[in-house]
């Protein structure tokens, strides 16, 4: 094969051409642009962990003065310096390494402050020119030392000035904000840490240079990303420690809340490293729209500056959110996987560096930078004691020093005399010649003899730490110590064995079609249980803590229920749209319900008064102020959300309804209680039942200015117990706690249907009217209108007694169901 070539021509002066191998050409050229990428800007370094351009900005912006107790400056004028004087490779390049640096969700330890809008996980930052920018704690930290010659200078691109080739970086910069980069033909990944734990591993490492790599992940145990998140198995994490590489996977942190009455969500609040809310959102609506991901209603994005990521995903009613939840760490960013290819430059060459040789290195460097400041401080001590020295010889004879100047013909001549009389130095002669005469006193010379004592310890300290080991690996170690004081903060990555993950796989993407009971309580809450409720007083002491419960209905999680209001309507509603109440040991927490208002929305004067089924199995008992009785056959409507159960007169309205299922008609009674202390008991079997259309018969008979307050049908059996609570007419509703009454029912005869009953309470003075009252089956259990429970008396066996105070306004009762 013939070898290709080409011609190289000198400039026409000269006339000469020059054959070269194009291999050869290419070759060369390559591997000097290869070197020139790897060397001068893809690899960090792995003693100060920045990058050429990286540290470029901390010096220039540390030499503009540009310290965090000043103001800012446009950023604009950063990159310009930088560009101008350390690094030509375009201002773009320079500006988004200064953005990256000032980005608190980028780096775990920002190390500019910049004022404006520097960006976030999903939008790029403002324009350099209308950004301002400083720099942050840490970078001072970075860059202390420089001008105590503790690093190498070289030229810069020019030659004209000169550069840091690596900072003294007081911080281990390149594990606490971790690196990325692409070289040619190599690249690297290193996660952020926590500085803390990085300063603590540090320092144990320094006093323990044997230590193992078990040792040192005790105090750092794995990555801390700046947005927090979760890490899933720690393995992965062990391998990148050990050998400088590994992967492992990274969760967003997440909860499980109930977001409104009617629907539950899961609110994301932490996110994989440089994953944004918008990405989360793209990737969610894509798989929605494919159909590979269901269950999911909408995602609303609640992040702001002061709450933090607020990403807020609602679940459609009859999915469970834990099986979504995992749906969404298998299809979207909310798990991604971290890889870690450790590769900084080590003396020069690009190396893998394991979790121990990464301390080491910086460790090394920072015994160097201390070395060699240490050297530089007692040099400058030395020196300035030379003069010292010298001062206090001139003080000492110092009409002789004055004579021996004014005969001087010149300072020559002068400083010659000097050195030649009092055996001076020539820096110590020209020190005194040039010093001003107020330095000629008495004062001056104490001053001088403490300050020589003073430069004498100091230069006996520095001595120490130079010529013994252990002292400058204290000196380090109390530095460091400093270091974390200053910047440490706590841990926001969760750490989990991938044995301790939650397993959610097992349970299933929709909710089953299972029986449960739909509970209705005194203040209005609604919420769906368990097909199987804790008898007894069981279920009441728990229910008591906070609410009492007064009607409650089998019904199945994807089915139906109905519920009756006081303008005699019946209210079509859904099971699942109702909060799955929790229990505690075994007994559900009414405060998991959630307000009727957010399933129904009732008109003004119209109340909630019992639960039914709407199908075919049982049929309605309900009552009205004026005393009307009626029995509805089961017969709901198809294709409605509402209809009428009752023909009220005008100005009528359903005081108590209950479900009452056509077996138990005929054991069951019918119990009326009116205001004025009136209780009738009838057999449900007198009255017949009836089309939604009617209009119902006689129940009890009401006297002028009274009305019913309470209805119900009930079992006879010696479980049952009436409560009423008296007091007067004229108070505002729930402003009088009244007085109370229990009396069990089996005190009260039964009557026929359209008779006036039997009293059931005295009124004391001041009382007139019956403000609350209740039949059913014991204990009964009472609750002020906020769902406090309050206290009821011991069963008095007088059916028309009067009651004892309550000690609060009672907002409902309720038994057992």
């Amino acid at each position: 094969m013939a070898r290709r070539t080409t011609r190289k021509t000198d400039p026409p002066a000269h006339g000469r051409i020059v054959d070269i191998d194009v291999s050869e050409e290419m070759r060369g050229s390559f591997l000097e642009y290869a070197y020139s990428v790897i060397y001068s800007r893809a690899l960090p370094d792995a003693r100060d962990g920045l990058k050429p351009v990286q540290r470029r900005i901390l010096f220039q912006m540390a030499q503009m003065g540009l310290r965090p107790d000043r103001g800012h400056v446009k950023s604009a004028r950063v990159v310009g310096e930088v560009m101008g004087r350390l690094h030509p490779h375009g201002d773009s390049a320079i500006y988004d390494a200064l953005v990256r640096m000032a980005q608190p969700f980028t780096l775990r330890l920002p190390m500019v402050d910049g004022h404006g809008n520097f960006g976030s996980l999903d939008d790029g930052p403002a324009a350099m020119r209308y950004t301002e920018a400083r720099l942050a704690g840490p970078a001072m930290d970075m860059t202390a030392g420089l001008d105590e010659d503790v690093v190498d200078f070289g030229a810069n691109y020019d030659g004209r000035e000169t550069e840091p080739t690596v900072l003294p970086a007081a911080i281990p910069n390149l594990l606490v904000n971790g690196a990325s980069g692409i070289a040619v033909g190599m690249a690297t990944t290193l996660a952020p840490h926590n500085v803390g734990e990085v300063l603590n591993g540090a320092r144990h490492l320094l006093a323990n240079p044997d230590a193992t790599l078990a040792e040192i992940m005790t105090l750092i145990p794995g990555p801390d990303f700046p947005g927090g998140g979760v890490i899933i198995g720690l393995d992965g994490v062990r391998d990148a420690y050990a050998t400088g590489r590994g992967s492992f996977r990274v969760r967003a942190r997440t909860r499980v809340e109930q977001i409104t009455p009617r629907r539950r969500g899961i609110v994301v609040t932490e996110l994989p490293y440089n994953v944004g809310p918008e990405r989360i959102i793209d990737r969610i609506k894509d798989a929605v729209l494919a159909k590979r991901l269901q269950g999911i209603s909408d995602v609303v994005d609640l992040t702001d500056g002061d709450s933090g990521l607020n990403l807020v995903i609602e679940v459609k009613n009859g999915f469970h959110p834990e099986a979504v939840l995992e749906h969404l760490f298998k299809l979207t960013p909310m798990e991604d996987t971290v890889n870690i290819n450790a590769v900084a430059l080590v003396d020069g060459q690009p190396q893998t560096l394991g979790l121990l040789t990464m301390l080491r290195v910086w460790l090394d460097h920072r015994l160097e930078v201390v070395r060699r400041r240490s050297a530089f401080r007692r040099s400058k001590a030395e020196a300035r004691l030379h003069l010292v020295e010298g001062l206090l010889v001139a003080i000492l004879d110092i009409d002789e020093v004055i004579q021996l100047i004014r005969e001087s013909d010149d300072a020559a001549s002068a400083k010659e005399r000097l050195m030649a009389v009092f055996d001076l130095t020539d820096v110590q002669a020209s020190y005194i010649l040039e010093m001003p005469l107020r330095r000629l006193t008495k004062f001056s010379r104490l001053e001088l003899e403490k300050e020589g004592d003073d430069l004498r310890r100091e230069i006996a300290a520095l001595t120490e730490i130079l010529e013994d080991d252990n002292v400058l690996r204290a000196t380090v170690s109390d530095e460091i110590a400093s270091v974390a004081q200053a910047h440490a903060t706590p841990r926001r990555t969760l750490l989990m064995e991938a044995s301790s993950a939650p397993v959610t796989a097992s349970v299933p993407l929709e909710v089953h079609d299972e029986p449960c009971v739909v509970l209705l309580s005194s203040t209005g809450l609604l919420a769906r249980t368990p097909d199987t409720l804790p008898p007894g007083d069981a279920a009441h002491d728990q229910r008591a803590t906070h609410d009492v419960i007064v009607s409650a209905v089998p019904a199945t999680s994807r089915g139906e229920f109905g519920l009756v209001t006081s303008a005699g309507r019946v209210l079509r509603l859904r099971a699942i749209d109702l909060p799955s109440m929790p229990t505690v040991s075994g007994v559900p927490a009414l405060s998991a319900g959630a307000p009727l208002g957010a399933f129904a929305d009732l008109p003004g004067g119209e109340q909630p008064l019992c639960l039914t089924t709407i199908d075919d199995s049982a049929g309605l008992a309900l009552a009205t102020a004026s005393g009307v009785v009626k029995r509805v056959v089961p017969d709901a409507p198809q294709n409605k959300d509402s209809w009428e159960v009752i023909r009220l007169d005008p100005g009528d309205r359903v005081v108590g309804a209950i479900r009452l299922p056509e077996a138990d008609a005929e054991a069951a009674e019918l119990v009326f209680v009116t205001s004025d202390a009136q209780l009738l008991r009838i057999p449900a079997s007198t009255v017949r039942p009836q089309g939604r259309s009617a209009g119902g018969m006689a129940g009890i008979k009401v006297a002028p200015g009274a009305e019913v307050v309470s209805f119900t049908a009930v079992t006879p059996s010696d479980e049952c117990l009436v409560v009423t609570v008296a007091g007067s007419g004229a108070a505002l509703p729930g402003t009088e706690a009244g007085t109370l009454k229990v009396t069990p029912f089996s005190e009260y005869p039964g009557k026929g249907r359209a008779t006036a009953g039997v009293r059931c309470h005295r009124f004391r003075t001041g009382e007139d009217r019956l403000l609350l009252a209740w039949v059913g089956r014991g204990p009964a259990r009472a609750a002020t209108v906020s769902g406090v429970p309050v206290p009821l008396p011991a069963p008095d066996p007088r059916r028309d007694g009067t009651g004892t105070p309550s000690p609060a306004p009672i907002g409902g009762i309720g038994g057992t169901l």
